[in-house]
């Protein structure tokens, strides 16, 4: 909400530096409100790891230290031995560091990544969203709009191979449905990129919703039903593949207007000429 957004004080929290992580996990341990009624005994190598996993955020570590504690703790001596496997064990829950924000973060930097060609972002980013339990139909779908999107008719095949890794993800599942995800998402990251198509339809949704609609013309209209001979609906359509080359000039909107330009990107090159060939030639 923009009108909210500009009465309000807005605050960008910054990942806590590993020393101040380390210091709150001591505290946790220690103190009266945290973990003081266990006697906890972990290593501080073990504080180091849980550290690292936080990625600078305390929430983060306290949970991991807690969830640690808790799975081993013996309620007849009221001790808890946290070590390395127990460590390992924990961070493969799989939501224990994934909340809203993380996730949109994440989905947000997988796209970026494929359209930036770069496989190595695209696949870590991947690795990270399925290791801490996205759903794997998002992940589907996200390399979907990307190949459409930011690939397009650059490399066709793209749309098809990010298909049919959705489908493969959907009939297989977790966890062996992580390789066609990263086949798709490494197809995505390293095909020639175009958005020429997803510009089209916005220039064209622009156009609809801004602009006078254009009539549909006589010649194209359907005239399949009783009378519409006598209305002229469909006269003098002339049908393409009776043509050579199965294309012949007709004219298709009632104003001549460009809402698709292809670029010189990958197969998208080869259809640009052919347009540029064709649009010369409109009646």
């Amino acid at each position: 909400m923009p009108a909210l957004a500009s009465r309000s004080m807005l605050f960008e929290f910054k990942p806590l530096k590993d020393e101040d992580i380390l210091t709150i996990l001591k505290r946790a341990i220690t103190h009266p409100k945290g973990l003081a009624d266990i006697k906890v005994v972990i290593p501080e190598e073990c504080l180091r790891s849980i550290v690292l996993l936080s990625g600078g955020d305390a929430r983060r570590a306290l949970n991991i230290l807690e969830t640690a504690v808790l799975s081993v703790y013996d309620s007849k001596t009221h001790r808890a031995e946290v070590s390395a496997e127990t460590i390992q064990e924990v961070v493969q829950s799989k939501t224990l560091y994934y909340d809203k924000q993380t996730h949109y973060d994440l989905a947000s930097a997988l796209q970026k990544s494929m359209r930036g060609s770069d496989p190595d972002a695209t696949v870590y980013y991947l690795a990270r969203m399925i290791e801490a339990g996205e759903d794997p139909m998002f992940i589907a779908r996200r390399i979907v709009v990307c190949a459409a999107e930011d690939v397009g008719n650059a490399d066709p095949q793209a749309l098809m191979v990010a298909t049919s890794a959705m489908v493969a993800t959907e009939k297989i599942g977790l966890p062996e449905a992580r390789i066609p995800l990263a086949q798709a998402a490494i197809y995505v990251a390293t095909a020639p990129k175009s958005n020429a198509s997803y510009l089209a339809i916005e220039r064209a949704i622009e156009s609809v919703r801004n602009e006078p609609l254009m009539e549909v013309p006589d010649h194209l209209k359907d005239a399949h039903y009783s009378g519409a001979e006598k209305l002229g609906r469909g006269t003098g359509y002339l049908y393409p593949h009776n043509y050579p080359d199965h294309y012949v000039k007709q004219k298709y909107l009632q104003e001549d207007r460009t809402f698709y330009e292809p670029t010189e990107q990958g197969y998208e090159k080869t259809i640009k000429l052919l347009m540029e060939k064709r649009r010369k030639e409109k009646p």
